[in-house]
């Protein structure tokens, strides 16, 4: 491991342990999954669930007091988010057309900001990833996720709202389950001041690096560098302003800074890593069409999309997307966000619920 350990929560260093022997640990998390009624009846995963329903209120919340709407979001589409980041899609026939299951809605989630102004789905996602993502405590193959998008808005507004809700949900959260969450899971949540530090892609990928965790310049931060960036800090950070090419072609390439995209992700304290990812979004359709065939994909499958960045034009709109379980796993202090999840799906292990 790089650099201390000592801003780690213990439930962290925890999955580490487990996972150091991968062969046990496989083992047991097939147990996990195949037998989850068993746990799920416990004392510690019912107040996990009914934290998980206070923190999706108190989301709901804020969002309805900022005047966003809630929609429906779609569990199927001619198209998904290709930038999943290793992962790949699942698909469906929809009566002789092959259809995606979301894995994210984001592209669905932008012209309902047109019409609406300021909108939320909280929507299911599944994505097939990788084997080894089993490993990293932070990925399930089915997940929610809350949704956010905002009409005429840019990435520093989006980097501002995000923070304000997180700040607004770990405040309720520590209201209204502090205690219990104390008493049964040893778990304390620090009220976070804000403003949140805020990281350039450069400088993040500086900071890990003089801690020993070598990351490509031009690349996200690797999932340990990540964690390690988390773990030297005691509230949520932002990283800002990656590469192009290391994010989806939706996400907006600065006109006046080329090769840098104007989005961000946030990250957790405690080696709890990313919590948030959100952009502005492109909307230039020369430019999508360019993007999308930069991405190796071709533009004719987006062909509502691009249809619909003409005919909506200029369709400029920022927003980011929460997940439900890996807010839940910092909430709780849990060890991985399997234990976030009724009937939790990882890669590569079938047979349960």
């Amino acid at each position: 491991m790089y650099g201390s350990k000592s801003g780690l929560h213990p439930a962290v260093l925890e999955f580490e342990k487990l996972v150091a022997d991968k062969a046990q640990y496989r083992k047991q998390l097939e147990e996990w999954v195949r037998f989850s009624w068993r746990w799920a009846t416990t004392d510690k995963y019912k107040l996990v669930f009914k934290v998980q329903a206070s923190a999706l209120r108190a989301i709901r919340e804020f969002l309805d007091s900022k005047g966003f709407v809630e929609v429906l979001s779609p569990v199927i589409g001619p198209v998904t988010d290709p930038g999943i980041r290793g992962a790949k899609q699942a698909s469906i026939d929809f009566y002789g057309h092959e259809y995606k299951v979301m894995s994210s809605a984001i592209l669905y989630k932008q012209y309902m900001a047109a019409s609406l102004g300021k909108i939320y789905f909280v929507s299911p996602n599944v994505r097939l990833e990788p084997l080894d993502s089993i490993y990293t405590g932070r990925h399930l193959v089915e997940f929610y996720q809350v949704d956010v998008e905002m009409y005429k808005a840019s990435y520093i507004d989006a980097m501002d709202l995000a923070e304000e809700l997180v700040s607004y949900v770990v405040r309720y959260i520590r209201d209204v389950h502090g205690k219990e969450l104390e008493e049964k899971l040893g778990r304390q949540l620090r009220e976070f001041q804000r403003p949140f530090k805020r990281y350039p892609h450069k400088e993040a990928v500086e900071f890990v690096n003089k801690l020993g965790c070598r990351n490509p310049p031009k690349e996200e931060l690797l999932w340990e560098c990540e964690k390690l960036m988390s773990s030297h800090h005691d509230a949520p950070l932002f990283i800002y302003d990656y590469p192009k090419g290391a994010r989806g072609f939706y996400d907006r390439e600065d006109p006046e800074r080329p090769g840098v995209l104007r989005d961000f992700d946030m990250l957790y304290p405690e080696g709890f890593g990313e919590a948030i990812s959100g952009a502005e979004r492109e909307y230039e359709p020369e430019k999508l069409v360019e993007r999308i065939r930069q991405g190796g994909e071709d533009p004719a499958r987006y062909q509502w999309f691009l249809q619909m960045a003409k005919e909506l034009y200029p369709l400029q709109t920022a927003g980011f997307g929460i997940g439900v379980e890996r807010l839940t796993r910092y909430l709780c202090g849990l060890r991985a966000v399997w234990e976030a999840r009724p009937f939790p799906k990882v890669a590569g292990i079938a047979g349960g619920p």
